[in-house]
């Protein structure tokens, strides 16, 4: 078992009781990673936002990505294959739930990789290896949400 923290920091910037308030705030990692935050540009409008941070929907995103990155990396090596660059890109959609609210139902990996030479898999060996970094993915054995690669 491994523990995992954030620690999260915002400070009031505007009229709080009038919602007239900024929603910038910073993430820090335990390795002295800070990253810039704020709500998404799509949920509070400017200039309430800032545009040029991380949103939390986006990092959700960003994290189903590398969880699938990392746990099929391990797989195809496992397997014998190498893989030379991964790329993906990812997308989340936020919509309605049946009470009203909202939620990310799915997230579409669309991942682009790059073989060495004589050591790619076959496409059924390559969706086999997209299954079993699902099934072990921490992060999507973590959600609801849908999480499909995109072939």
């Amino acid at each position: 078992m491994s523990r995992h923290t954030a620690t999260i920091h915002w400070e009031r910037e505007g009229d709080f009781s009038r919602k007239k308030y900024h929603r910038a705030h910073r993430w820090s990692f335990d390795g002295g990673v800070s990253v810039p935050a704020a709500a998404s540009p799509h949920v509070v409008p400017l200039p309430w936002t800032a545009p040029d941070a991380v949103d939390p929907e986006e990092a959700f995103v960003a994290a189903v990505s590398s969880c699938h990155m990392l746990t099929f990396l391990f797989l195809a090596a496992n397997d014998g294959f190498v893989a030379e660059s991964y790329d993906d890109e990812a997308a989340g959609l936020l919509a309605a739930d049946a009470d009203g609210g909202q939620s990310l139902h799915e997230v579409v990996l669309a991942p682009r990789i790059t073989w060495a030479e004589g050591r790619a898999p076959t496409p059924a060996q390559l969706d086999d290896l997209h299954a079993r970094a699902h099934q072990q993915c921490f992060i999507a054995r973590s959600v609801k949400a849908a999480i499909r690669v995109a072939t």
